[in-house]
């Protein structure tokens, strides 16, 4: 368990920004010049957030690994599954065993040959226990793994997974380098090799990471020649730097994208993303043990819509479901729309009773909670603050918390995030699941299990629609989380930029919008006036 506590602790490091730090221009961090400025005319720069290691295989939303790395599968700006390291592959039924062909003449970024031994490393490496990895359910279902040649892999399953090749998208790792070490600590993850389009040229710690064309890619070389990720943990200072013209590309705030909308020379994408916040319960907190029953009064306290326009200024949706965005979404779950007096009536009926401080008491306990929230993410902050003001109106002591970490056993609820644009089987297998390696709530629930694993065992849409509606009616009846919105990515580009798909749906932290990078374009000062 403590392996496992501190590799969430790495990734929240990871992905979530810094609430501290001043980013040195790049010019002093590498010597660089950056955004409008660069001499080259075809180096783009993207205002990143932090990263303390690149580890596709353990931990996931990096935007920078598709850059790095390749799966088996890809997706394309429908998010439908598209061949990438595997040229083609077919499914035996009465085996249950998928069988990949995988291209030829790959390469890894050191110059290796690629073969079927890379991925027959990498998925074993997310299916082993003492690695820790929050992919491993994706994997539970396979039970053998055969290479067969070079350029041939078979999967042979216990069960069927209809979201296995969404799966494979996972990023295969390179085995002549990684076999034997420490799939968390190895040193690789600071120098990463893989076989993607763009390989690693430079790692400025806290100032920049440095990308260049793989020239060899098997799909093509890139277009643009080089990637900068610019770090700059805090949201202010990136919408500066986008506005001074040092970066050519941000995931900005709905308030700072804002101020880019009519200006000249910038072009906001405003996109829908799959991805929600909610209050996470920690159901490891023996508070949620005695009050589990007040989480609905909770639910019906948060005014998502007032959220969604003061915090959001209106870019994105009110949630009530982890599915709202996908096709197996049942709209006619319960929604616990803000209702207050609806929210003092459930805390009554469990018996709790008005003190005189404003605040509803149970079995002499005052009834409320802390919410943490991660630093840096001011979004999110903002969303805290919100709900637990809304929270205290209603009767129910709210405040909010600003860790450096996150302590999943001790805490008491969280500002969580979480959303995938593909199978309906991702994000939620794994994160409501009992046990499962994202369910960081410690939620359990016997007939959520169920459904979850009828949806996955079919892929007959009837039947995992069926699945799926049971799902989200059994989890709005016992919640893991009460759910806020939806955010919409708000990315802000130089008008220089072509190529961006502006319709496809992003994901976690506004992760996806790399997926076509080969075709992206970056036009020269002269040519653009």
């Amino acid at each position: 368990m403590k392996r496992s506590i501190l590799w969430i602790q790495l990734m929240l490091l990871i992905f979530i920004l810094t609430a501290c730090g001043k980013s040195l221009g790049l010019q002093e961090a590498s010597g660089v010049e950056t955004g409008k400025g660069a001499d080259d005319g075809n180096t783009l720069v993207y205002g990143s957030g932090d990263y303390t290691r690149i580890n596709p295989a353990m931990d996931e939303h990096g935007e920078i690994n598709i850059l790095i790395f390749n799966g088996l599968t890809a997706h394309n700006g429908k998010n439908e599954v598209i061949p990438c390291l595997a040229k083609s592959w077919e499914f035996d039924e009465g085996a249950c065993t998928y069988i990949f062909h995988l291209e030829e003449d790959v390469k890894w970024h050191d110059g290796e040959k690629f073969t079927a031994e890379d991925v027959k490393f990498t998925i074993e490496a997310v299916m082993d226990p003492e690695n820790g990895s929050e992919n491993a359910p994706n994997y539970e279902d396979v039970r053998e793994i055969t290479v067969t040649d070079e350029h041939t892999i078979a999967f042979r399953l216990a069960a069927p997974n209809a979201a296995f090749l969404d799966y494979m998208t996972m990023a295969v790792l390179p085995r002549h380098l990684l076999e034997g070490e420490d799939m968390q600590e190895s040193d690789f993850f600071r120098h990463p090799v893989g076989t993607g389009p763009y390989k690693l040229a430079d790692w400025d710690e806290g100032q920049a990471i440095t990308l260049v064309r793989n020239e060899e890619y098997f799909k093509g070389a890139s277009l643009i020649e080089r990637i900068i990720f610019k770090i700059i943990p805090d949201d202010n200072a990136k919408a500066m730097q986008m506005e001074s013209g040092e970066l050519d590309l941000a995931l900005l705030t709905p308030k700072d994208a804002k101020i880019f909308a009519d200006k000249e020379g910038y072009a906001c994408y405003d996109m829908k993303t799959s991805d929600y916040r909610g209050i996470l319960f920690n159901f490891r907190n023996e508070y949620w043990t005695r009050n589990r029953d007040i989480i609905p009064a909770v639910c019906c306290a948060v005014d998502r819509q007032a959220i969604v326009d003061a915090v959001l200024l209106g870019q994105g949706v009110a949630a009530y479901g982890p599915l709202q965005r996908n096709i197996y979404n049942n709209e006619e779950v319960e929604h616990y729309d803000y209702d207050p007096k609806r929210a003092k009536k459930i805390l009554e009926d469990a018996g709790c009773t008005m003190g005189s401080d404003g605040f509803y008491e149970r079995d002499k306990e005052t009834v409320g909670f802390v919410i943490s929230v991660g630093a840096g993410d001011q979004v999110r902050i903002d969303m805290a603050q919100a709900a637990a003001q809304q929270l205290e109106e209603a009767g129910i002591r709210c405040t909010v918390d600003i860790p450096a970490q996150a302590d999943w056993e001790g805490q008491m609820a969280y500002l969580i995030g979480w959303g995938s644009p593909f199978d309906a089987d991702d994000h939620t297998y794994k994160v409501f699941g009992t046990d499962k390696g994202a369910n960081y709530s410690g939620y359990s629930n016997q007939q959520v299990d169920r459904y979850l694993t009828e949806a996955r065992r079919s892929d007959d849409p009837s039947i995992r629609r069926e699945a799926y509606d049971k799902f989200q009616v059994e989890l709005a009846q016992d919640p893991a989380f009460a759910f806020i919105c939806y955010v919409d990515a708000n990315y802000v580009a130089d008008t220089r930029l072509h190529g961006i798909e502006p319709d496809t749906v992003m994901g976690h932290h506004g992760v996806g919008i790399f997926w076509n990078i080969t075709e992206w374009t970056l036009e020269d000062h002269e040519n653009n006036g």
